[in-house]
């Protein structure tokens, strides 16, 4: 009964000195820890914090009951624990520093202006040439990935690419996914790799994008090309379209979500609201229809 007082009179004292300050940090605290789920749910990480809290719960175990070899094993494993997350977690870390910096604070912060209207009339028709040529894929299905680089500069992809800094249009884009006719006997040298669209304009094509590396979490029967969108998006804040030259079916990867069922209206609707936001509409969620994941069946 004495133990029992003695820790409410603990508890009260501590909560008796808890100021303003305390309570404020304590919930930027839980906000932290939730952006910190939030962004590893679903991705390779959260097999690795479980494997992080097994090797904690068994250095607290052998610490109690006395095993001194299996102590100082997990206890030299977790000495070194901040370099390792830091190493195993280098792919999330990129991609939360890259979120902070493109939220709107950090583009106050550097003085990033918004696009010029100049800018966005290019891509108003850059954006119809993309849909109408992709409706145009769907129907022949022609197989097609188009990368559109938003914030994250996408040079590093440019290894082994063709580089075109061209205008967008849909003959140009009909011509580099050209795919392998009987009748020809040939392909477009460039129609496997993909195309970056960099300031509304084609920069290059015939690239090689990361594949996703959340196996567990991909469909088995998902084909390269979506493996290589979802990496793409996963990697970075670009917008990838995919046709698919099984089913002719567009998708969408964004932010390490692949959406399917696109029309050409539909697409156009996304890209619009995604690429050239209005104002008043930025705060307003993506319509329902475009929210329906990706269920597998494409292989391409």
């Amino acid at each position: 009964m004495n133990v029992l007082k003695n820790s409410l009179d603990m508890i009260w004292s501590v909560i008796q000195t808890i100021t303003i300050l305390d309570i404020i940090g304590i919930l930027l605290m839980s906000y932290l820890i939730y952006l910190l789920i939030k962004l590893v749910r679903e991705t390779r990480a959260s097999q690795l914090i479980k494997g992080i809290f097994i090797v904690v719960l068994v250095y607290f175990s052998s610490n109690l009951i006395g095993f001194k070899s299996i102590t100082y094993v997990t206890k030299t494993v977790l000495d070194v624990g901040l370099l390792a997350i830091i190493i195993m977690f280098q792919p999330e870390i990129r991609r939360a520093l890259e979120k902070a910096g493109r939220t709107k604070f950090g583009m106050k912060l550097f003085n990033f202006s918004d696009q010029s209207d100049e800018l966005k009339k290019k891509w108003a028709k850059a954006i119809d040439a993309i849909c109408d040529s992709c409706g145009e894929f769907s129907l022949k299905k022609t197989g097609a990935l188009i990368v559109l680089e938003r914030q994250t500069k996408l040079g590093e992809h440019l290894k082994g690419a063709t580089i075109i800094n061209a205008t967008l249009s849909r003959l140009l884009l009909e011509s580099i996914f050209f795919p392998y006719s009987e009748k020809r006997k040939d392909a477009s040298p460039l129609h496997d790799g993909a195309m970056i669209v960099r300031d509304a304009k084609i920069l290059a094509a015939g690239c090689h994008l990361p594949l996703s590396q959340n196996d567990e979490f991909i469909d088995k029967k998902l084909g390269t090309r979506h493996r290589a969108a979802i990496g793409m998006s996963e990697n970075s804040d670009a917008i990838v379209v995919v046709v698919s030259e099984e089913t002719g079916q567009i998708s969408i990867a964004n932010n390490g979500v692949l959406t399917r069922d696109y029309t050409v209206f539909t697409l156009k609707e996304y890209l619009h609201d995604a690429i050239l936001p209005d104002p008043q509409e930025q705060k307003k969620p993506l319509p329902v229809r475009f929210l329906k994941k990706f269920k597998g069946d494409d292989k391409k």
